[in-house]
């Protein structure tokens, strides 16, 4: 196989490394990185482009080959966002613009024409002219019309299966027993009085926490513990958990179980007999959804789980555009039952890019997983918002 290196920045000696590991084979770069990733809770990471220029052209300039990642980076549509475990997990965020040569949407960058510049006057003739671009649309606002419960969905839609002990998502017997990859699963288990209920890191990766249909809290990575208030009788207590995304790289690459991977405990007692629900959100689940009885119409306010549905009209030919989900907290969005990913208020990722051949004219369905506070509208715009910008160093 043959060595290659990756990096951003080209340190003296790189190149020359390969050598020491490999004498007399073709150099490559196999990874130049034109940008950085995103994760949930950061900043948009952009990265200079004439620094990009000029470092591409001193590698050209050794001899050596080279790949740009990213030259369109892309979406990270559905539950697809991936994540990084180094010192600690997180997760990217679904868009993968990458600060890259072109944008999410395909559009061009300075990089894009810089180096073609650079490319033009290494082979000593003008490039081809690009194609041109798309438009944008903004679609202005979007009402949410109706809304139905996470709870009222799941007597007539999914059945449980049980189980003495918690399962985690993989180990699910689901899919012609290959189990569950994507998505939430819900635990519900019954329990009698209150106190401390502690995971001892068994969550993967996010669990919102009820007592019957109260919400009492969240636990992840950093957070194992959870007082749950005292009550009278027997209550149910349920554990939302998300998969947040699959590590993709790394030593963790063979640990990857979601849901919960172990046993949860209440005043130090592992709780048992589960109802575990899988909610893949799969496209067969998202079209019975829209004929299921219960949809109501949305209140001032509301706190969720629940999906959310409203409609948005196009006159004309569809176009490209962008979701602007403002005064939502955290969730997911279909439109047409496509999956286009998460939103979280966290950032830094602000909106959800639409591409227009999901879209047809006439009437299109919007139907959101709101997990807390859902808002009432979303905004169609024609310019995407990714966040506080950091350079990358």
């Amino acid at each position: 196989a043959l060595a290659t290196v990756n990096f951003q920045k080209l340190e003296p000696g790189l190149l020359k490394y390969l050598d020491t590991v490999q004498r007399d084979q073709p150099k490559m770069v196999m990874e130049y990185w034109t940008g950085w990733f995103d994760n949930w809770g950061g900043p948009h990471y952009v990265f200079d482009a004439d620094e990009m220029v000029n470092t591409v052209a001193s590698i050209l300039k050794t001899g050596a080959s080279i790949n740009l990642y990213m030259f369109h980076g892309g979406t990270n549509f559905g539950f697809m966002n991936g994540a990084l475990e180094a010192d600690e997990y997180k997760s990217d965020v679904t868009s993968y613009d990458y600060d890259a040569v072109l944008t999410e949407a395909g559009d061009y960058t300075s990089k894009f024409f810089k180096l073609r510049q650079l490319f033009s006057m290494i082979i000593g003739q003008p490039l081809p002219l690009p194609p041109m671009i798309e438009s944008k649309a903004s679609y202005g606002a979007i009402l949410l019309h109706q809304y139905i419960s996470l709870w009222d969905v799941l007597p007539p839609l999914l059945q449980p299966i049980k189980s003495e002990f918690p399962v985690n998502m993989e180990n699910l017997h689901l899919n012609d027993s290959t189990g569950q990859s994507y998505g939430y699963v819900l635990y519900e288990t019954v329990i009698f009085g209150g106190g401390q209920l502690h995971t001892r890191d068994h969550v993967r990766d996010r669990a919102q926490v009820f007592v019957n249909t109260v919400y009492v809290g969240e636990l992840d990575y950093n957070t194992v513990e959870l007082s749950i208030p005292e009550g009278q009788g027997f209550r149910q207590l349920r554990l939302l958990v998300e998969n947040r995304g699959r590590v993709n790289y790394g030593l963790a690459l063979n640990e990857q179980r979601k849901g919960l991977i172990g046993d949860v405990f209440l005043n130090k007692t592992p709780l048992r007999n589960f109802k575990i629900y899988s909610l893949e959100m799969k496209p067969a689940f998202m079209k019975s959804l829209q004929h299921v009885a219960g949809w109501s119409s949305v209140p001032d306010y509301f706190i969720g789980p629940a999906f959310f549905r409203g409609r948005l009209w196009i006159e004309q030919q569809p176009q490209d555009t962008f979701l602007k989900l403002q005064g939502w907290e955290k969730g997911v969005v279909f439109v047409n039952g496509q999956n286009l990913g998460r939103y979280w208020k966290i950032g830094p990722q602000e909106t959800l890019y639409l591409p227009g051949p999901w879209l047809r004219r006439g009437g299109n369905e919007i139907v959101i997983f709101e997990e807390r506070t859902a808002g009432r509208i979303i905004q169609s715009v024609d310019i995407p918002y990714l966040g506080r910008t950091q350079y990358v160093d």
